[in-house]
């Protein structure tokens, strides 16, 4: 016969629970019933000098009067108080309201709820320890383990002297019971409970205490759930630098932020780093070196203080409990390919034709395919994740995932199995973007993907390229410039320089460097890419043409409108033969022909070119297409360069209601022609009307595209300029000093709009009365047009005909004579001797030389 193993130790700590019986029946558990009739006497006699020493210990309890409750000092069961606690002041001061009051009867409830490693525990102990002064009982239950738990209770009957040794009652029953008449204030911590099924039943019905539950799960009664977020970066970067004793250099300030930044504000991984560093004796700035070459391995290292788990453990029973199979594990692996914050569920699951599931692989497609086919499998899959706080709470179909989870989330995997999901991630992204960057309607599914494009996709795919010209599209030209120069370089890498997919990205490459404000950077771009189209493609294949194209109109925007002019003079009769007169490139040929020679200074020309376009466009489009639109806005517009402003005002209110109609009333092409109208009815002579145009125009540009968008840019600027024609010059230097500082940030400080924005602060200055600042002003702009543009640029030009004029408004009639004398010629030709650019310097320079050859007669 063997005997249980039973140490004194155990039979004590059972007896001052007090669990004989329980002892009893855990013995005749553990062996054969024949067995246990032998055991009876032995078990009756340890029972009997148990019972007798508890009996001298009740007696000794009567006598002082202090049955049924503890001698001295408060009942307490608290881990220690954390020695580092960084950023929780608002979350423990709305913790305490919550449980400050008591609405009706029974104790004040609180559940902290957030993702493994936040620190619910932390913040729920250093709660508890503030309170203690104001406690008789505090208390720190583990719920993870039902049977640990109700060990618990009898640990905590017996603390409190609730349990009659002859009766034996449940000890949860008795802790109630006791707690429903305890005299002071007392508080129960239930830490890392699973769900609220995990304390039913244990929760005190009655009392007038207080009970905090820390738990990943976040679905608690309405009015409990109180939410542990991650530390926000600069709390983190305050804590690493606090905790690891590092002086605060500013190399160390910056990598404490970017170790933050990578550990997403992970309290437990900020501790675990912090642990790591104090062992090896690394700093902040080697930590992150080498965190970033050994992530996976560092999760797994280090002793955080306050925690009994490492980032990579934490989640483990999380994982353990999804499976290696089903929707929510699936679910869980692709948030992990993605970008961490706002992953659209509702764009990257829909099930699209020729989006086949079983084509991922044996290991993807049947944890994917319930997710793309079925709305209740990928409802059950968030609600999964949801359990353990691994996803934030759905909003609108999209969800956010913390990014060391994605780390651990992958590095759980097989080197096969994370690739597979990888490939499936960028299929998916693939799938949901849409085909035309160009199309508003489109932008919102774009913005939503862009950040998990950027995460998943190759920089040589089409997806990539795809993002880049809805950036540039939607306005943001420099980010559409970066990334199309990372897609064109890819692709040169692996696809080779010739390869048409190449060939397309420098294209895009260069126009997007050229609406960055750099157009003499997209002229040379197109005229390097152009020589290689022709000896791939042809000299007349129509791809080729169409870099002519560009090549001609950037030449143009880089202040050669001539050039520009003959450039498409030259190409419009080969568009004719190879593509026929009426093809659409063709027509956008004539159209391209018909600005630049307004631009190159015969506005009438111009007007009369797309007078002649306009009829053939309506023929071959329709009257209500959009090239047929753009054609006859431009008619409209040279129609007012011509000198016809009230005439190209009439055109533009004609033209709205079609815009309207056809287009909607907020597209961008609609808000255009709502700016054109406006400039020409001031330029019309009705100055205060434009300006109110531009008013009403500026709140709806700033509610579609966003308050820095270059439109809302352009109609600040056109708001204030107008604000000045009306009379108020100082409010126009005002609002051109705020908006210049945006576009300088927004746009680069070299930009042409910025350049615009700085001269007509300039100019405005000058107006107010301030000659002197109008002149250093532009003073200060000419050398940068003269860089960023060159020195015959027209918008050069310009500059040095308003610092002239200013010199001489400022009292140096004789400075302001020499400078228009210098630029009259450069001016005729550049501009050509009949441009009103050049007619306007010969006319400053006859009215300066006046003037200076009138205060030359009064010194005389």
């Amino acid at each position: 016969m063997s005997i249980p193993d039973v140490r004194l130790s155990d039979l004590q700590d059972r007896a001052r629970a007090p669990l004989v019986l329980a002892f009893r029946d855990e013995v005749a558990c553990q062996v054969r019933p024949a067995e246990f009739t032998n055991l009876q006497g032995l078990i009756q006699g340890l029972s009997t000098g148990v019972q007798a020493e508890l009996d001298k210990l009740g007696s000794r309890s009567l006598a002082d009067g202090t049955a049924g409750r503890r001698a001295v000092g408060p009942v307490l069961r608290l881990a220690p108080r954390p020695t580092f606690l960084a950023g929780r002041d608002d979350l423990l001061a709305e913790l305490g309201a919550r449980l400050a009051g008591s609405e009706g009867t029974g104790p004040r409830v609180v559940a902290l709820c957030g993702m493994g490693g936040a620190g619910k525990t932390s913040v729920a102990v250093e709660y508890a320890h503030r309170q203690l002064a104001e406690l008789g009982l505090a208390w720190q239950f583990p719920a993870e383990d039902p049977a640990v738990l109700k060990a618990e209770f009898a640990e905590l009957a017996a603390q409190l002297g609730a349990l009659d040794l002859l009766d034996l009652p449940d000890p949860v029953a008795s802790v109630h019971g006791a707690l429903a008449a305890f005299p002071r204030d007392w508080l129960l911590v239930f830490d890392n409970a699973p769900d609220p099924a995990a304390v039913r039943g244990l929760l005190p019905p009655g009392g007038g205490g207080r009970v905090v539950i820390t738990s990943q799960y976040p679905h608690w009664p309405v009015g409990q759930t109180l939410e542990v977020p991650v530390l926000d970066q600069a709390t983190a970067a305050r804590f690493l630098l606090t905790r690891t004793g590092a002086v605060g250099t500013e190399a160390e300030n910056a990598a404490a932020e970017a170790l933050a930044g990578e550990l997403g504000g992970l309290p437990l991984a900020l501790e675990q780093a912090a642990a790591y560093m104090q062992a090896a004796g690394r700093g902040i700035s080697e930590y992150l070196g080498l965190f970033r070459e050994h992530r996976t391995e560092l999760l797994a290292r280090g002793d955080p203080t306050g925690y009994d788990r490492r980032v990579t453990t934490t989640w483990t029973l999380a994982f353990a409990q999804l499976g290696q199979s089903g929707p929510a594990a699936g679910l869980l692996r692709l948030a992990a390919c993605y970008a961490a914050e706002d992953i659209p569920l509702y764009l990257l699951l829909q099930d699209r034709p020729g989006l086949d599931a079983d084509g991922f692989g044996d290991q993807v497609a049947p944890l994917l395919a319930p997710l793309l086919g079925d709305e209740l499998a990928r409802d059950a899959a968030v609600a999964g994740l949801r359990r353990y706080s691994l996803i934030s709470m759905p909003h609108d179909g999209v969800v956010s995932v913390h990014q060391l989870v994605q780390a651990v989330t992958l590095a759980q995997l097989p080197a096969d199995a994370a690739d597979a999901w990888r490939q499936a991630a960028a299929v998916l992204i693939e799938a949901a973007l849409p085909d035309n960057p160009e199309d508003p309607v489109a932008w919102p599914a774009f913005a939503a993907l862009l950040p998990h494009a950027q995460a998943a996709l190759d920089p040589a795919s089409e997806g990539m390229h795809k993002i880049g010209n809805y950036l540039g599209y939607s306005g943001s030209y420099a980010a559409a410039r970066d990334l199309q120069r990372l897609v064109a370089e890819a692709r040169e890498t692996s696809l080779g320089a010739e390869h048409s997919h190449t060939l397309n990205a420098r294209a895009d490459l260069a126009r997007w460097t050229g609406r960055a404000g750099d157009p003499t950077a997209a002229r040379d771009q197109y005229a390097a890419l152009l020589p290689v189209q022709e000896q791939v493609l042809g000299a007349e294949h129509p791809g080729t043409l169409t870099d002519r194209e560009y090549l001609a109109r950037w030449t143009g925007e880089a202040g050669d409108a001539a050039s520009a002019r003959d450039q498409y003079t030259a190409l419009l009769p080969i568009r004719e033969r190879v593509q026929r007169p009426e093809h659409p490139d063709t027509l956008t040929t004539r159209r391209e022909l018909a600005r630049w020679t307004g631009q190159a200074g015969d506005a009438a020309g111009a007007r009369d070119q797309f007078a002649a376009l306009l009829p053939i466009a309506e023929r071959v489009h329709g009257p209500q297409h959009p090239d047929t639109l753009t054609t006859r806005h431009e008619l409209a517009y040279w129609t007012g360069e011509a000198g016809d402003a009230a005439g190209a005002r009439d055109q533009f209110v004609a033209q709205l209601p079609t815009r309207e109609r056809v287009q909607g009333p907020e597209h961008p092409d609609t808000l255009t022609t709502r700016a054109h109208l406006a400039r020409w009815t001031g330029h019309a002579g009705d100055a205060a009307g434009a300006r109110d145009q531009f008013a009403a125009l500026l709140l709806i540009a700033e509610r579609v595209h966003g308050p820095e968008h270059p439109s809302t840019l352009v109609a600040r600027h056109e708001l204030a300029y107008w604000t000045g024609q009306a009379g108020d010059a100082a409010g126009a230097r005002d609002q051109f000093a705020a908006l210049l500082p945006i576009r300088e940030r927004v746009q680069g400080p070299e930009h042409r709009g910025a350049l615009f924005a700085q001269h007509e602060l300039a100019h405005w200055t000058g107006e107010v009365g301030d000659a002197a600042g109008a002149c250093d002003q532009f003073a200060a702009l000419l050398p940068i047009r003269e860089r960023v543009l060159g020195p015959e640029h027209p918008d050069t030009l310009t500059t040095r005909r308003e610092l002239a004029r200013w010199t001489g408004q400022a009292g140096n009639a004789a400075g302001a004579c020499d400078q228009f004398a210098a630029l009259l010629p450069i001016a005729e030709r550049v501009l050509g001797p009949q441009h009103p650019d050049t007619l306007t310097t010969r006319a400053n320079l006859t009215y300066w030389t006046g003037q200076a050859e009138d205060a030359a007669a009064d010194v005389s």
